[in-house]
């Protein structure tokens, strides 16, 4: 099975029935036995553009064997769909041996990083206490920092994951961060700025996104609100004269970020500027989720299918306005415990 560059075929673009044959990345990879106990293989494949769920039936323990989540497998395979949901029945798969981009495999923020960083370093030109602009100056000098900080997702599921999306999202929130700070002039417009720059710089250490998006060893067991910490404080050391009280404050913005201690926040906000980065990183996190979440839904009709992270269907919107009204939707369970949508590592 050989598969050729220049007819590949993405995941964006699978349909119904087709026969594939191509190269993805392996993201899933869990066995499973039929209520007659075979033996079956349930993947997530991907590229770039998406994933997509597969399904070995066939010689399970022969194929299990050549390889391991995180590989990238050359497949052939028929396309059909179960529960709303397309799958690849696998008829072929192999480990493919070649140096392949891995651009091709991991999705990335269609955004330009260089304009994004730039972006931000506009930004943090308007901060005008000396002590938090030598800070935040500090990290955005920092090669190495800058470096990770252009490729890291912000979460291994959800909101921003892909690579770029960690930039793209503090972006986001020091933009909104900006706004939020002309329109409520209690707030300390510098200590929310460089709070919204810093809150998400231990996902660089969090994360690893090499050839698959997933915790470090690290990640699973700080988690990035604790790594953020510890990079502040590094930095912040050799700047003379900063006040504690500040490095105070600025801490709490790391560690309160999450709101809630359900959602993996060390601490719950407890001043305004505090509260203000929660809700502000709260809200980028969920529309730019929900808005993938929406774009990638596959079911037919103006609802997705029940999405258990919110515990309820999501409306799409009708295609004509004949059809409002005709859409038959189950009613929903009732609301249960809802996780969080800032992938801290359970």
């Amino acid at each position: 099975m050989k598969t050729k560059e220049t007819q590949r075929i993405w995941v964006k673009d699978i349909k119904e029935n087709d026969l594939i044959e191509g190269a993805f990345l392996v993201k899933s990879k869990v066995t499973g036995q039929t209520r007659q106990g075979s033996p079956f293989l349930t993947l997530t494949l991907a590229d770039k553009t998406g994933k997509v769920d597969a399904k070995v039936w066939e010689n399970v323990e022969g194929i299990s064997s050549l390889f391991k989540e995180g590989d990238i497998v050359e497949i052939t395979g028929q396309v059909n769909t179960y529960r709303n949901r397309m799958q690849i029945q696998i008829q072929q798969l192999k480990r493919n041996e070649s140096a392949l981009d891995p651009a091709v495999f991991l999705e990335t923020t269609p955004k330009d990083t260089s304009q994004m960083l730039s972006e931000l370093k506009d930004l943090a030109a308007r901060i005008k206490n000396r002590h938090l602009r030598a800070l935040v100056d500090s990290f955005l000098a920092d090669h190495g920092f800058i470096s990770q900080f252009k490729k890291a997702p912000a979460a291994k599921v959800f909101h921003h994951s892909y690579l770029g999306g960690l930039l793209e999202h503090t972006l986001s929130v020091t933009q909104l961060a900006v706004m939020a700070a002309e329109h409520y002039p209690d707030l300390d417009g510098d200590l929310l700025l460089t709070g919204a720059i810093l809150h998400d710089i231990g996902k660089i250490d969090e994360l690893s996104f090499e050839r698959t998006i997933d915790y470090s060893d690290q990640g699973r067991l700080l988690g990035h609100i604790v790594l953020g910490v510890m990079m502040l404080e590094k930095k912040v050391n050799p700047i003379k004269d900063f006040p504690p009280e500040l490095a105070m404050r600025l801490k709490h913005l790391i560690l309160s970020h999450h709101g809630e201690f359900d959602f993996g926040s060390p601490k719950r906000p407890k001043f305004l500027e505090a509260f203000a980065l929660h809700l502000i990183d709260d809200l980028d996190a969920k529309i730019n989720g929900l808005g993938r979440l929406l774009k990638e839904d596959r079911k037919e009709g103006s609802w997705t299918s029940f999405n258990s992270l919110f515990q309820r269907y999501l409306y799409k919107g009708n295609s004509s306005a004949d059809t409002i009204g005709k859409q038959e939707v189950k009613e929903e369970p009732g609301e249960q415990g809802q996780r969080h949508l800032f992938d801290v590592d359970y």
